[in-house]
């Protein structure tokens, strides 16, 4: 191992890293209000936006499951990474070179680098020496292949297309000269054991790198050029600790940006006709890669669009290939997409050509309107079961409304449901009432289909501390004035917070940050805000702790910000919130002396009541003075 990284290090990745920029590659990110952003959390499904992201404080929450964090911890848990690996990560995107304890500047060469990183480096290498040799003599013929299909040098460039060689090993030996060991080669996918030795995944191939949202490489795609008719057409690198197929989308590097800005999204099938798309104007095309799309898929969509409503949302359009294998596809993207909220449709060229051909055959222009001709994805589905009976016969209306009606039934919106049940009635020619009872009578079919025999498990709503029976205005204060601490501890100290008592926090989660707090040195103390926070994080006593430090730090304030400085607040708020903590503790204190002096009264012990009796009036009076100071 390269050992620890150092500290101050770490500092500079996280300075470096704007947590608004850096979760904004995941998902769309809208305006809250008060410096805050809202978006759809990456860490659970969900319908409307829990996720939010402070950018001043560098802090994101969700308070839907709970997660929350700074942006090395979104990277550790968005990516499946160590904290080593994630600092790494993002050290590389901010082109920060990093040192380890155990001494020496971070080399991504040198021997017990992460293994994550090693892989993206073997796959950044293999990637050049791919592009390197399409230019050989042996690419001819993939040269050739990608002219035919109306691509050029500038083309393969922007793609970052390359050549895998005829021979068995040409990639293993020139990566093990640049330092690769053969089990870094099997884990990244590039190479496979042969009898005499490792030998190369990819031979004599065109080659498709594949990224992640970040644009780093994370696999390849490569087609067959030779005429073996044994050897698969297309092959795509195997499930490694980098490419899991099911959550990968070819493209997504290129189109994310123009996805978010454009709420649209143009699902194609192949790596030609991403680069199709493309090349004619339409920036928001990604393709699957080796597997069918799928709930993955759907989620990594809805991150990136923001998708909150059905028919204000954004528009997914499917170009599915006119045969039956493409009619399949359309069903299977029915059957998955009442998991996601969006306008989905699918646009099929009725020549039955694919962006790619239809580019060749007819231009840009027609890739264009192929796309903008799209029809809903529940009425092409529909349409397309009508399709395979005869409707100007009554026996071929029957069959073509029987094998409808469960599609119809399986439309979970019940306004939806009634709608295509009318337009059904309208495209057969048959009595609405009709129609409305087979749909019915489909009904249990498709609630068996559409839940699989078994409800989708639901993710386990988030651990709470226990909340014991305090008054809720006395709650409300005693978490305005934790959030103070942690968002302004300036100011927060400034009013005093540091001098409030544990007991004066009565609500048992809340004292336990007040505790964190006092022990990470006070509000006062003299490190910045950012150190600050994450010495109470480390100072929490358990996870249940930590997530509700983070939920408070991202929370915004009760007051009113200003508009030109949404990241300030106003001294006489904070003033005002921690001397309504302080307030609800002395009248709890006032409440108990006047019950005690009943007791010292009843007994007859005058002195004591004298004595008590003094102390209430100061307490009395503190109480009116907080009162008319600050209004609490």
């Amino acid at each position: 191992m390269a050992g620890r990284i150092r500290d101050e290090d770490v500092r500079a990745v996280r300075d470096a890293s704007p947590i608004a920029d850096v979760i904004g590659e995941y998902l769309q990110l809208r305006t809250a209000g008060g410096g805050n952003l809202k978006g759809l959390c990456p860490f659970h499904d969900e319908r409307s936006p829990s996720f939010n992201v402070t950018p001043a404080r560098g802090m994101y929450y969700c308070f839907g499951c709970g997660e929350g964090g700074d942006v090395i911890t979104f990277i550790t848990k968005v990516e499946g990474l160590s904290f080593n690996e994630a600092v790494e990560r993002l050290a590389k995107r901010a082109r920060i070179e990093l040192r380890f304890v155990e001494g020496g500047y971070y080399n991504k060469r040198v021997e017990g680098g992460s293994e994550r990183a090693r892989l993206l480096e073997a796959n950044q290498a293999a990637a050049q020496y791919y592009r390197e040799q399409l230019g050989s003599p042996g690419a001819r013929v993939g040269r050739e292949l990608l002219a035919g299909r109306g691509f050029d040098q500038g083309a393969a460039e922007r793609f970052r297309l390359g050549y895998a060689p005829e021979g068995w090993d040409h990639l293993v030996r020139h990566l093990h000269g640049r330092g690769f060991s053969d089990k870094e080669l099997m884990s990244a996918g590039l190479a496979s054991q042969g009898q005499r030795g490792l030998i190369d995944r990819f031979r004599h191939r065109l080659i498709w790198p594949i990224a992640d949202v970040g644009g780093e490489i994370i696999g390849f795609g490569g087609r067959r050029l030779s005429e073996d008719k044994e050897s698969p057409k297309y092959l795509n690198t195997p499930e490694t600790p980098l490419y899991k197929k099911s959550s990968v989308l070819y493209g997504l590097d290129l189109a994310r940006r123009e996805i978010a800005t454009t709420q649209r999204a143009v699902v194609v099938e192949g790596y030609t006709d991403v680069m199709a798309c493309h090349l004619a104007g339409e920036g928001t095309a990604i393709a699957t890669c080796g597997t069918s799309f799928g709930e993955e898929h759907i989620k990594i969509l809805r991150r990136l669009t923001g998708d909150r409503n059905q028919f204000l949302g954004a528009k997914i359009v499917f170009t599915f290939d006119g045969d039956s294998a493409g009619q399949k596809a359309a069903l299977r993207a029915f059957a998955e997409d009442q998991r996601w909220v969006t306008q989905t449709y699918v646009a099929v060229q009725p020549d039955g050509l694919d962006p790619c051909d239809l580019r060749m055959a007819r231009g840009d222009a027609a890739v264009r309107d192929l796309v903008g001709s799209g029809v809903l994805l529940f009425e092409f589905v529909i349409r397309a079961r009508l399709a395979e009976h005869d409707l100007d016969t009554p026996e071929g209306q029957v069959r073509a409304l029987r094998a409808a009606a469960p599609v119809v039934a399986g439309i979970r919106d019940d306004a939806l449901r009634q709608g295509y049940g009318r337009q059904l009635s309208g495209w057969l020619g048959l009595e609405e009432s009709l129609v409305r009872a087979e749909i019915r009578r489909a009904a249990p079919r498709r609630e068996q289909a559409a839940a699989g025999g078994a409800r989708a498990p639901q993710p386990a709503p988030a651990p709470r501390i226990p909340q014991e029976a305090v008054p809720v205005a006395e709650q409300v204060r005693q978490r305005e004035a934790l959030k103070v601490a942690l968002q302004h501890p300036k100011a927060a100290a400034a009013a005093g917070f540091d001098e409030l008592e544990l007991e004066e926090f009565t609500v048992t989660r809340y004292a336990a940050i007040a505790r964190a707090v006092a022990a990470a040195g006070g509000c006062a103390g003299p490190v910045g805000e950012d150190a600050f926070r994450a010495a109470v994080l480390e100072h929490a006593a358990d996870d249940l702790e930590r997530r509700l430090i983070n939920e408070l730090t991202v929370e915004r304030l009760q007051a009113k910000l200003n508009p030109k400085q949404p990241t300030a607040v106003e001294p006489h708020y904070v003033a005002t919130v921690i001397s309504g903590v302080r307030k609800d503790s002395t009248l709890r204190k006032i409440k108990q002396m006047k019950a005690d002096l009943m007791r010292l009264a009843a007994n007859g012990e005058t002195d004591s009541v004298s004595a008590l009796s003094a102390k209430l009036q100061t307490y009395q009076a503190y109480a009116d003075q907080l009162k008319t100071r600050y209004g609490v």
